[in-house]
C-alpha cells in the first residue's frame, strides 16, 4: 500500500514565511528556520520551500536561508523559486535541497527538466504547475510569475509534457482555490493524476483535516501540501495524521 505524505509549505519572501490569498494579501507567518524545525518535528514527511517572489522579481533564490533551513531537517526538502539553469540547481542541492522545484523556467524552457533529471536525477526534479480553471475553454490553463501571467498551455497536456521531459513529481497547486481554506480542487488533482505515472502533491485551499482527506482519496493525491492550517495553528501535522489513519488512510 502507497504511504500518503503530508508536506507544510513554505511559502518565502525576503527571508520570511507568508501567506496569503492566490498570491497576494501576504501576512508574515514566522520564520522559517523556526518552522522547518517545528514541522520536522511534528512529524511532518517533507518540507517544500517556494520563494515566491523570485521569479516574478528576477532574483535567485536565498542560498543562504536555504542552507539555514536545510541545516534544522531531518526530512526530504524542496526548493523552489528563481531556478532557471542546471547551475541554480546545483547550488541549491549543494546548500542542502533534496528536491528542486521548477515551475516558470519549465514552461519557458521544457529542457530545463530534461537537463536537471539527466544531471541530478528524476527523483530531484519538481515540476510546479499552478493552474486556473478557463470557462471558456472549459479545463485548467498554466498561469506562470506567481500566478501573475496566463499561458496557453493546457495542464493536463503539460503535466504530461514534463512527465516526458523527466520530472520526477508534480507539485499541482490550485490558483483558484490557494488560501482560501475552502478544500483543494479535487477535480484537477485527481485529472492530473489519471494522466501520470509519478507522484502528485496537492497544493491549494487546506482548510482542515476533511479537506486533506478528500484530496488523497478522492482526488488520488500521493500528498497533500498545505500551509495556512499548519502556520496558524488551526490544525498540526499529529492530529491531521491521527485522523487519517482512523479513517483508514495509510500514513507514516
Amino acid at each position: 500500500m502507497i504511504t500518503k505524505r503530508i508536506v507544510p509549505c513554505l511559502d518565502v519572501k525576503e527571508g520570511r514565511v507568508v501567506k496569503g490569498v492566490q498570491f497576494l494579501s501576504l501576512q508574515d507567518a514566522g520564520d522559517p528556520v523556526a518552522l522547518a524545525a517545528r514541522y520536522d518535528e511534528e512529524g511532518a514527511d517533507e518540507l517544500v520551500f517556494l520563494d515566491i517572489s523570485a521569479s516574478h522579481e528576477g532574483r535567485k533564490t536565498m542560498v543562504e536561508v536555504v542552507a539555514q533551513t536545510a541545516g534544522s531537517l531531518m526530512i526530504p526538502f524542496t526548493v523552489g523559486g528563481g531556478i532557471s539553469t542546471t547551475d541554480d540547481m546545483r547550488a541549491l542541492l549543494r546548500a542542502g535541497a533534496d528536491k528542486i522545484s521548477i515551475n516558470t523556467a519549465a514552461v519557458l524552457d521544457p529542457t530545463l527538466i530534461t537537463r536537471g533529471a539527466m544531471q541530478f536525477g528524476a527523483q530531484c526534479i519538481v515540476v510546479a504547475i499552478d493552474a486556473r480553471w478557463c470557462a471558456d475553454e472549459q479545463t485548467w490553463i498554466v498561469v506562470t510569475h506567481g500566478g501573475r501571467r496566463k499561458t496557453a498551455l493546457r495542464a493536463l497536456e503539460w503535466a504530461e509534457q514534463c512527465v516526458q521531459c523527466g520530472a520526477g513529481e508534480l507539485l499541482v497547486t490550485s490558483m483558484d482555490r490557494d488560501g482560501t481554506k475552502e478544500g483543494y480542487d479535487i477535480a484537477l488533482t485527481r485529472a492530473v493524476a489519471a494522466r501520470v505515472a509519478v507522484p502528485v502533491i496537492a497544493s491549494g485551499g487546506a482548510g482542515c483535516v476533511a479537506h486533506v482527506r478528500d484530496v488523497l482519496t478522492i482526488g488520488q493525491a500521493d500528498a497533500a501540501l498545505a500551509a495556512s492550517i499548519f502556520h496558524y495553528a488551526q490544525s498540526s501535522i499529529g492530529v491531521v495524521k491521527n485522523v487519517l489513519r482512523e479513517e483508514g488512510v495509510h500514513v507514516r
